[in-house]
């Protein structure tokens, strides 16, 4: 990774970006993506896409998604605390201790999710962090100093954590999911730009707003664009660590490459073409399974209108929806040479259906 795209990768996964307050994130990552595309649509909730060859009819999808979990300040006590509820998967287990910001209506609000000593607490009748039991601490000492500090009802909140490299193979950080996805998804672009290829057909490079809280802006997206192909970008986990359950959630394992996943949303024809281009490219994969739906944006692809013939590259990640979520280096790289690869083996109007 060259030092423009380390540049680019710190830059984005570092800002904050909850869901339904994506605009800074995007703004980062489309003044990255300009040079690369002919022109970019935006739409009403802030999903941006840049595109490639935007007059070609036969329309080709890359995707993944902008947006991170956060909290809804929920009801402020007449002493100052702040009680939240969630805006996506938010974890309350992992809250005590954890440096908030909360984006309140003069700027950025530091606060933390205070939690009683452990000297204080009965252990042998000790309570896990719950939503009704976590709260947040902004030094303020009653309701109207809080109010008076621009926090209120519906300010957003996210954990306050920045990367870095573990062991100079890894990756940490919060919202890796899915902000990876953007950065490999516009390292596809780059390169495509850098190394001059035409393309027979319009590319869409889509990063979606609000797929944590059900897939909202890729709903939009599909609606619009009506794609021909869908390839999308998301994580998985890494399921080799400590309280993890193959039999239940698979086997992949960071380092080891892309996880090509098979489930009724993935078109087996495009599954198939990219396993088939993995193949050619000795770019090592690995293979899960879902069960009704995948849970990404694939699926809102693959069943807007018409339909999209999708298929989904997820990225193996350790230690999902945490501040230390955990990534390879060589897995993105991976990830990127497939998607650009795949793009690259296209053609103009390939048909992906069963029965033609």
């Amino acid at each position: 990774m060259d030092q423009q795209a380390r540049d680019f990768l710190y830059q984005y996964i570092n800002n904050f970006s909850p869901t339904g307050f994506e605009e800074s994130g995007q703004r980062i990552w489309l003044d990255y993506m300009k040079p690369y595309i002919d022109t970019y649509i935006s739409d009403t909730y802030g999903t941006v896409v840049g595109v490639i060859n935007p007059d070609a009819p036969y329309k080709v999808v890359i995707e993944a998604h902008a947006d991170e979990i956060s909290w809804f300040v929920n009801y402020i006590s007449e002493d100052g605390y702040i009680y939240v509820r969630r805006n996506g998967g938010s974890d309350a287990l992992i809250a005590p201790s954890k440096r908030v910001n909360l984006f309140g209506d003069k700027g950025i609000v530091k606060g933390v999710f205070g939690w009683p000593a452990i000297h204080v607490r009965e252990l042998e009748k000790d309570e896990a962090p719950k939503l009704k039991n976590i709260f947040i601490d902004i030094g303020a000492s009653s309701k109207k100093e809080v109010l008076e500090m621009g926090v209120h009802v519906g300010t957003v909140a996210t954990f306050d954590d920045e990367a870095f490299d573990l062991n100079t193979k890894y990756l940490v950080g919060r919202a890796l999911d899915n902000r990876i996805g953007g950065f490999m998804i516009a390292q596809v672009a780059r390169r495509l730009k850098e190394a001059g290829t035409k393309l027979p057909f319009g590319l869409y490079v889509v990063n979606a707003v609000q797929e944590e809280i059900g897939l909202r802006g890729a709903e939009m997206m599909a609606r619009r664009l009506q794609p021909d192909v869908a390839i999308i970008t998301d994580v998985c986990h890494d399921t080799q660590s400590p309280m993890y359950k193959k039999v239940e959630q698979g086997d992949q394992r960071l380092g080891e490459g892309p996880v090509l996943t098979y489930g009724p949303a993935v078109q087996n024809n495009l599954l198939n073409f990219i396993i088939d281009v993995a193949t050619k490219n000795e770019i090592k994969f690995q293979r899960a399974s879902a069960s009704r739906a995948t849970g990404t944006d694939t699926d809102a692809f693959a069943y807007s209108g018409v339909g999209s013939a999708s298929a989904l590259i997820s990225l193996p990640l350790k230690y999902m929806h945490t501040t230390v979520e955990t990534i390879s280096y060589s897995d993105i790289e991976s990830v990127i040479q497939l998607i650009h690869q795949s793009v690259l083996a296209l053609e103009n109007g390939q048909d992906f259906r069963y029965i033609k």
